[in-house]
């Protein structure tokens, strides 16, 4: 099997490669790294939301390229996760992110067990899976920012949010646990 690099899947790649660049940003002794680590965050979702239009409106949808991106997506905002709770070092900021980053590797593992039984479908993301990703996403980009703008304390909406994403993301791992369950009994 040969990997096809298209433009989705190179923007994926370029969303993997943002991550080390994000790292030197975020430790730079600057006054505007949370603005410019903001930014990086911010075009990294871009590019998440654009390679998966491109790859479906211009027929390019590869295997490769469906495993990259939600690879691509997870190590973007485990990594993130981490320099965040590094950074502002709190059991309230590192219970909702180790629950974030935990349900990740159980999710992606039982999808692909249940990919490796031939059931892959049973745990598709789901609509409650995408309201996760916004939350989480919100609050990260707050939590990367941090100071307040226009007078709204952005740091703190950021832990409400990371909070609610974290509760998402114990009702989607239990709803796609449940799921797998039901196949588990079935066998």
């Amino acid at each position: 099997m040969t990997i096809q690099f298209n433009i989705p899947t190179n923007l994926t790649l370029l969303r993997i490669a943002l991550i080390p660049l994000l790292t030197v940003v975020f430790y730079l002794p600057w006054q505007y790294s949370n603005f410019a680590c903001t930014l990086i965050f911010l075009l990294a979702g871009f590019t998440d939301w654009l390679d998966g239009y491109l790859a479906r409106k211009l027929k390019l949808e590869t295997p490769f390229g469906a495993f990259l991106d939600p690879v691509a997506d997870k190590l973007m905002v485990a990594f993130i996760l981490v320099l965040i709770v590094q950074q502002q070092a709190s059991p309230y900021l590192a219970i909702p992110a180790a629950i974030i980053i935990g349900r990740e590797i159980t999710i992606a593992s039982l999808r692909e067990w249940m990919a490796e039984i031939g059931q892959r479908a049973k745990v598709k993301v789901s609509q409650l899976g995408k309201w996760k990703t916004s939350a989480q996403m919100l609050a990260i980009g707050m939590l990367l920012y941090r100071d307040d703008l226009f007078g709204l304390p952005i740091n703190l909406i950021g832990y409400g949010l990371l909070y609610i994403a974290a509760v998402l993301t114990l009702w989607s791992m239990i709803s796609y646990l449940s799921a797998a369950l039901a196949v588990i009994e079935e066998e």
